[in-house]
C-alpha cells in the first residue's frame, strides 16, 4: 500500500479542500511547509519533466499532494520540495470546480490517479468514496486510466495519453512539423 501525505497551503476555500478531509479521515498525513520528501516519495507536480507510470511503483512508498490554489501552482511547486517528481498524464478532472476540464484535478483526484496508475485499484475508490463526485472520476477516465496502468514504460503512458487525447497535442505535433 502506498503512503499518502499532504501539504496544505491553504490558498483555497478550506470547505472544498479535498485535501483536508484525506487528512481529517486518516487517508493522508498532513506536512508542514518545509516538509523535505525523500527518493521514494513521488510528488504529483503538474509541471514535472516525467510522467507517473507503473515502473514508479518500484520505488514508491507514499506520495505527496500539495494542495494550492491552481493560479498560484507555479511559484509552489518550483520550491525545493524533494522527492522524485512526476506530473500526472492527462485525465478529466470530476470534482464539481473543475468538472471535466483535461488536468484540474483536485489533490484527492491526483491521489486516486496515482494510485489507480500503479495498480491500487480499490485504494483508488476507496479515496473517491469520501465524495458524492469522486466515483464520477473514475467513469470519466476508466479507458485512459486503465491503459495507464497496464502501460509497461513512461514511454507508453505518453503514448496513450495521445491517443486518448489527441487535440490536445495538435499544436505540439504541428510545431515539431514545421
Amino acid at each position: 500500500m502506498i503512503g499518502v501525505f499532504a501539504l496544505e497551503m491553504g490558498q483555497d476555500d478550506p470547505t472544498k479542500c479535498t485535501a483536508r478531509k484525506m487528512i481529517h479521515m486518516d487517508l493522508a498525513r498532513g506536512v508542514g511547509r518545509k516538509f523535505h520528501a525523500s527518493d521514494k516519495i513521488i510528488v504529483l507536480n503538474p509541471w514535472a519533466h516525467r510522467v507517473l507510470s507503473p515502473p514508479d511503483k518500484r520505488v514508491a512508498k507514499a506520495v505527496l499532494a500539495v494542495d494550492c490554489s491552481w493560479n498560484q501552482a507555479k511559484e509552489v511547486f518550483f520550491r525545493k520540495l524533494g522527492g522524485k517528481h512526476r506530473r500526472l498524464p492527462v485525465l478529466l478532472a470530476a470534482n464539481p470546480t473543475n468538472y471535466s476540464r483535461a488536468g484540474m484535478l483536485s489533490s484527492l483526484e491526483a491521489v486516486a490517479a496515482t494510485m489507480y496508475i500503479l495498480g491500487e485499484v480499490e485504494e483508488a475508490e476507496r479515496y473517491l468514496s469520501i465524495y458524492k463526485w469522486g466515483p464520477t472520476f473514475i467513469t470519466l477516465n476508466h479507458d485512459p486510466l486503465e491503459s495507464y496502468r497496464r502501460s509497461r514504460t513512461e514511454g507508453k503512458v505518453l503514448q496513450a495519453q495521445r491517443e486518448y487525447f489527441p487535440q490536445l497535442f495538435e499544436v505540439d505535433s504541428f510545431q515539431r512539423a514545421n
